[in-house]
């Protein structure tokens, strides 16, 4: 079995659901221009313009996302435990998810229907808050978990415990469990490494550690992180991949863990993780000898 289901269910052409980022006139109008070539090699099942979709069909094969990397994350959000394919187009700013521009699209639409296409597999996390020891929330990630305090400013007391054991206390603004995804945005931000896209494994990052030797730790994505804050603080909160869940207290508790599903995101050749570090993040240089 290849990566195009369709094929191999005697198919001609996928069955695809547009996602497109809501009240965005640009987005619109481009969606209105690509429609007629996403027609001509796969059939639309659904056009969702504000997020409301309900995936659970079997049948569909790909969801193209049109928007920036906020759309994508909406999307894996929105999909929950049946992550289909994805395939995003960049009509927003930096784009390290959504980096296909739209008429580079329009030229690869026939091969990708074609089944000319590989499908990586990407990590995903689930973020559980627990208060005095009852669950009360459980949120599906792609990017990172952050503990954040908001005004009035002070520095915050973080205890982590790996795999139930006590790891350290963070003095700290922040901190920050990141996946290779989410590895490029606040975790780089706050100076956390860059992860290579398909590492199966987390990065923590202290964001402004009191203590210049707590710096950012790479582990394997089998490890149970669980946080949790020692003082009262008026507006620290949990966020997860940019969305505020719940404001914490002393007797919250925040574990993260690799989720069962995983995400998928539709790989196109001449796609290069380091030829987007040097497009999306200016890496650049000339080099003495050609290669």
């Amino acid at each position: 079995m290849n990566n195009a289901k369709w094929l191999d269910a005697g198919r001609e052409k996928p069955n695809v659901v547009i996602l497109m980022a809501p009240s965005k006139p640009h987005v619109a109008e481009a969606f209105t221009w690509l429609e007629p070539a996403i027609t001509r090699h796969a059939k639309i099942v659904a056009v969702d313009r504000e997020f409301a979709y309900g995936f659970g069909d079997p049948s569909i094969d790909l969801v193209i996302v049109l928007g920036g990397d906020g759309s994508i994350l909406q999307a894996a959000r929105q999909m929950e435990y049946s992550q289909y394919p994805v395939l995003g187009v960049n009509l927003g700013r930096l784009g390290f998810l959504a980096a296909l521009q739209p008429k580079r699209f329009v030229e690869l639409w026939p091969s990708i229907c074609a089944g000319e296409f590989q499908l990586s597999q990407h990590l995903m996390f689930v973020c559980e808050i627990y208060r005095n020891g009852i669950i009360e929330q459980s949120r599906l990630g792609l990017n990172e978990t952050a503990l954040l305090g908001g005004p009035p400013y002070a520095m915050l007391r973080i205890e982590m415990h790996v795999d139930g054991m006590l790891a350290t206390t963070y003095s700290c603004d922040g901190l920050i469990i990141s996946t290779p995804i989410g590895s490029t945005a606040h975790n780089l931000s706050a100076g956390g490494p860059i992860l290579q896209n398909l590492l199966q494994a987390f990065v923590i990052s202290p964001i402004s550690p009191h203590a210049l030797t707590m710096r950012p730790v790479v582990d394997t994505a089998e490890r149970v992180f669980q946080l949790r804050i020692l003082e009262e603080h008026a507006t620290c909160s949990v966020v997860v991949d940019g969305r505020v869940i719940e404001s914490l207290t002393p007797n919250h508790m925040i574990q993260i863990r690799r989720a069962d599903a995983q995400f998928q995101m539709v790989s196109l050749p001449g796609q290069d993780d380091y030829a987007t570090l040097r497009e999306k993040l200016g890496w650049s240089g000339s080099p003495k000898t050609q290669w």
